[in-house]
């Protein structure tokens, strides 16, 4: 069973519910969703278990509220955060070099499987990346990198608002517009389907070019964390 609105997806694993929530989608508005999909599971609610994914950790407020508004709305049996997923939450990364270590969480970047649809719009606090294709009239933004694993055909705005070290790259490079701090360009000439190229800032404009050729990294003593 697969049920879907517009920023909720509920569908059934093993003896519970899954409900999965867009990341950018008003509170108000997946409360909304909630009761389209809950409403008609009422007489069932009190044994049912409902692992509650909404992108963030059990601790944030978001989570709660949602958490909240689903115990007190259908006295559900239990309802958990996913729990690889709340593991991956507090999981630090370090890396150490000569001089220091550096811990970020998990959390400063958002992984997308999936292909990302006409009117779309994605937006993530530090790094983005999908794994997937970026269809025309979709929207993407990040604060730092913009990592797209398939066909960019949309628009991407990295380095939003003001890093103008952050790239934009795609297996398939072919967007209708990108940005990278305050520059934008548009119109960017397009060298062939399946090119694997990355924009950036060069003395104040953007420039795209073959990322394996370029291979911007390589003058990197050792690996740093963006």
């Amino acid at each position: 069973m697969i049920e879907q609105t517009s920023s909720v997806r509920m569908k059934g694993v093993g003896d519970s519910l899954w409900v999965t929530v867009l990341p950018d989608s008003p509170v108000e508005r997946i409360q909304e969703d909630l009761a389209k999909l809950f409403d008609p599971l009422r007489h069932m609610a009190h044994a049912t278990r409902v692992v509650l994914d909404t992108g963030t950790p059990d601790s944030d407020d978001r989570y709660r509220q949602i958490h909240t508004y689903l115990k007190n709305t259908y006295q559900l049996k239990e309802i958990v955060a996913p729990k690889e997923k709340a593991k991956h939450e507090e999981k630090r990364f370090k890396m150490k070099n000569s001089d220091n270590t550096i811990a970020k969480h998990s959390r400063d970047t958002l992984v997308l499987a999936g292909r990302v649809r006409s009117g779309q719009s994605v937006s993530a606090r530090k790094h983005l990346i999908i794994m997937g294709d970026v269809n025309p009239g979709c929207d993407l933004t990040a604060g730092g990198d913009i990592l797209v694993l398939g066909s960019l055909l949309g628009t991407a705005a990295a380095g939003q608002p003001n890093n103008d070290e952050a790239i934009i790259l795609a297996l398939d490079f072919r967007p209708l517009q990108v940005k990278i701090g305050n520059v934008v360009a548009a119109g960017l000439p397009a060298k062939g389907q399946g090119m694997t190229e990355f924009a950036h800032l060069e003395d104040g404009a953007i420039v795209v070019e073959s990322y394996l050729s370029a291979n911007p990294f390589k003058r990197m003593p050792w690996p740093v964390v963006r």
